[in-house]
């Protein structure tokens, strides 16, 4: 019986850990010492995920099959290439991007660019499509 009461304490800490809905992004990536994309997974289900990404240099061009995704800028500047435009990208900004639809990145600021990614449906990198 205590075996049972144990083990239901510790599988309800792991689900309220899953379950976290609230993270503040001020200092994700502060300290990453990646030379150009970190990427942080913050919240996801089978309808969304999201995540936090700090851009130093570029993400090259690439589209998402079956995804449209929202991208808030939380940090720096830059700029994004969006089908055939070209969008000057500063804190605030909000950009949809529509599945199947062409995209790239780049910071062109002193701090790099941060974005909150917001991706729909779930996003597992296998609808990702690199453009060369």
């Amino acid at each position: 019986m205590r075996l049972v009461f144990i083990l239901i304490l510790v599988v309800g800490s792991i689900c309220i850990g899953l379950s976290q809905n609230h993270m503040n992004t001020d200092t994700i990536g502060l300290k990453t010492v990646s030379d150009n994309i970190y990427n942080k997974a913050m919240f996801g289900d089978s309808l969304a995920s999201s995540f936090v990404i700090v851009i130093k240099k570029e993400v090259k061009a690439h589209k998402h099959l079956t995804h449209s995704e929202h991208v808030v800028v939380l940090d720096g500047s830059g700029t994004m290439t969006l089908g055939s435009k070209s969008i000057e990208l500063k804190k605030g900004d909000v950009v949809f991007i529509p599945e199947n639809t062409v995209h790239s990145a780049k910071s062109t600021g002193k701090n790099p660019l941060k974005v909150l990614s917001v991706q729909a449906p779930l996003f597992d990198g296998k609808d990702r499509v690199f453009i060369e």
